[in-house]
C-alpha cells in the first residue's frame, strides 16, 4: 500500500498518514455558504480536496473512504437576499424565499464544481437538516460548564478549553489584542463566541431551550461531522482563512463536547488565491466567479489544471498565461490519448508525487514525461487520477464546426503565396478566422484549425 504523507497544520509538520480505520477513512471539508456563486478562490479547496479524495480512494479503495462537505444554508447573507426579494414585492413567506435561494445556489455550485471535474462527496449535509444535533451538542456544553445561556444567546467559554489557540499558534490574550471580536454586554469574556442566537420575527428560527433562534456558524460543522463521521475522524480540511476562528472554535467545542475523542487528527489548509499577482477584489476589477470563467470560454478542465499547477500549501496566482499554457497542454495530451484505453493503474511515480503531501505540480511533471515517452495509456490513467483527461470532461476539445472546407481553402492560398511571395490573402484569411475565435496552426505538415476558448459559431457561419 502506498505511504501517504500530509502536512498537518496542527503539528506544523509533514506526517505519515495513518487512518484510524483503514477500512473507513474519513474526511470532512468545510463547504460553501450558499448565498451566491462560488468565486475562483472558493474553487481551489474543492479541487485540492477532490484530488486528495481521489488519492485516498486509489490507495484504500473507493468503498473505504467517506468524504463529507457541508452546505451552510442558514446565514445572515442568505436572509438578506431573501428579504430583498420580499421587499421587491414577492408575496411568499420568507422561509420559502430562503429555501428557494439556497436551492438555486446549491444547484449553481454543483454545476460549476462538476465542470471542474470534482467528484461529489459521499455526504453533503445542509445545516438546516441538523438543527436538532446542534441543539443537543449546545445543551451538553452548557451541562459541562463550557457554555452559558444569557439573553437568548448561548456562548462558548473559550478559557474553559486550555488548548484553545493550538491550531493557529496564538494565545487567547494575543487574539484579544490583535483580533476584531464582537463586544457585547452579555459576554463573560470578549473571546467567547456564539453557539446560538435569537431570531426576530422576520428571520428564520427554530425552537430551543433558550428561545426561538438559530445556530452560530461554528457549531454547525461540529454537529454535522459528529453525526456523519463520529467523534474522532481522520482529516479536516478547508481554506487557510478558516483556520481562525472557525476551525479553532470547532476544535474547542467538539473536544469539550466529546473529551474522550480526538476530533480531527490531521488538519489540511490550502493557501489563498490571487489574480494576475494581486488579491482578488471587486474594486480592482479582477474578481471572477468560476461561472464567469466558464462563460468566458475557459473549459473547466483547463481551470482545474491551473489549480493543480501550484502546491496547495502555497499562494496561487491565476493568470491568463497559465490558462493558455494549460489549454495547449491538455489539447496535446487529449490528442495523444484519443482512442487509447487507460492503463489498469496510474503510473507509480504519479501516485508517489500525490502521496507526498499532494505534490500536484510534481504529478503533472510526470504526466509530461509520460507524454514524451509515448506511454499514452499511462498518461490517460494518471491524468484521470488527477481529475483530467476523462471522457466526460473532453467535450471542449471536440470539433464544434466543420473546418475541412476552410482548411482546403487556406492551404491553396498558402501554396499560391509560396510561389508569388505575396501572403496578403493568407494573412487576411487568418485574421478573419482569428476574429471568429479559430486558432490557425501552420506547419510543414499542413494547416490545422482549432476552435479556441473564444470561438463564435455565428461569426464562423458568416465567414463560410
Amino acid at each position: 500500500m502506498e505511504t501517504i504523507r500530509l502536512h498537518n497544520s496542527k503539528t506544523r509538520s509533514k506526517e505519515l498518514f495513518q487512518p484510524l480505520d483503514p477500512s473507513n477513512v474519513r474526511m470532512y471539508v468545510c463547504g460553501p455558504t450558499v448565498y451566491d456563486r462560488a468565486h475562483l478562490g472558493n474553487g481551489r479547496p474543492v479541487v485540492v480536496f477532490d484530488t486528495l479524495y481521489r488519492l485516498l480512494r486509489h490507495v484504500y479503495g473507493a468503498a473505504h473512504v467517506t468524504y463529507v462537505r457541508n452546505f451552510t444554508d442558514v446565514d445572515d447573507k442568505i436572509n438578506a437576499t431573501a428579504q430583498a426579494r420580499k421587499a421587491a414585492g414577492d408575496p411568499r413567506p420568507l422561509e420559502v424565499l430562503i429555501r428557494e435561494r439556497t436551492e438555486e445556489t446549491i444547484a449553481w455550485y454543483h454545476a460549476d464544481m462538476d465542470a471542474l471535474g470534482a467528484l461529489r462527496p459521499n455526504f453533503e449535509p445542509r445545516a438546516t437538516e441538523y438543527i436538532g444535533p446542534m441543539i443537543a451538542m449546545i445543551a451538553d456544553l452548557i451541562a459541562s460548564d463550557h457554555a452559558y445561556a444569557v439573553e437568548g444567546h448561548v456562548l462558548f467559554r473559550v478559557r474553559s478549553y486550555k488548548n484553545y489557540g493550538a491550531l493557529s499558534g496564538r494565545s487567547v490574550d494575543d487574539m484579544i489584542a490583535g483580533a476584531r471580536v464582537e463586544v457585547a454586554p452579555y459576554k463573560e469574556d470578549p473571546m467567547d463566541f456564539v453557539l446560538w442566537k435569537p431570531s426576530s420575527g422576520d428571520e428564520p428560527g427554530w425552537d430551543s431551550p433558550w428561545g426561538r433562534g438559530r445556530p452560530g456558524w461554528h457549531i454547525e460543522c461540529s454537529a454535522m461531522s459528529y453525526e456523519l463521521l463520529g467523534a474522532s475522524f481522520d482529516i479536516h480540511g478547508g481554506g487557510l482563512d478558516l483556520q481562525f476562528p472557525h476551525h479553532e472554535n470547532e476544535i474547542a467545542q467538539s473536544c469539550c463536547a466529546h473529551p474522550e475523542a480526538s476530533f480531527a487528527r490531521y488538519w489540511l489548509h490550502n493557501e489563498m488565491l490571487q489574480v494576475e499577482g494581486k488579491k482578488m477584489s471587486k474594486s480592482l476589477g479582477n474578481f471572477f466567479t468560476v461561472r464567469d470563467l466558464l462563460d468566458q470560454g475557459y473549459p473547466g478542465e483547463v481551470i482545474r489544471m491551473v489549480y493543480l499547477g501550484t502546491h496547495y500549501g502555497k499562494p496561487m496566482d491565476w493568470t491568463k498565461e497559465k490558462a493558455e499554457q494549460a489549454e495547449a497542454t491538455l489539447r496535446k495530451w487529449r490528442g495523444l490519448v484519443a482512442g487509447v484505453a487507460p492503463a489498469p493503474s496510474p503510473l507509480p511515480q504519479v501516485v508517489a508525487a500525490l502521496a507526498d503531501d499532494l505534490n500536484t505540480a510534481g504529478a503533472l511533471a510526470e504526466l509530461h514525461q509520460a507524454a514524451s515517452a509515448g506511454d499514452y495509456a499511462g498518461l490517460k490513467a494518471s491524468g484521470m487520477l488527477l481529475g483530467l483527461l476523462s471522457d466526460d470532461l473532453g467535450e471542449w476539445t471536440r470539433p464544434v464546426a466543420d473546418f475541412s472546407q476552410l482548411v482546403a481553402q487556406l492551404t491553396q492560398l498558402r501554396d499560391a503565396a509560396k510561389l508569388s511571395k505575396d501572403f496578403a490573402a493568407v494573412d487576411e484569411m487568418k485574421q478573419a478566422l482569428a476574429d471568429c475565435g479559430v486558432e490557425v496552426r501552420m506547419s510543414k505538415a499542413g494547416v490545422e484549425l482549432l476552435a479556441g476558448p473564444q470561438f463564435d459559431a455565428a461569426k464562423f457561419e458568416a465567414l463560410q
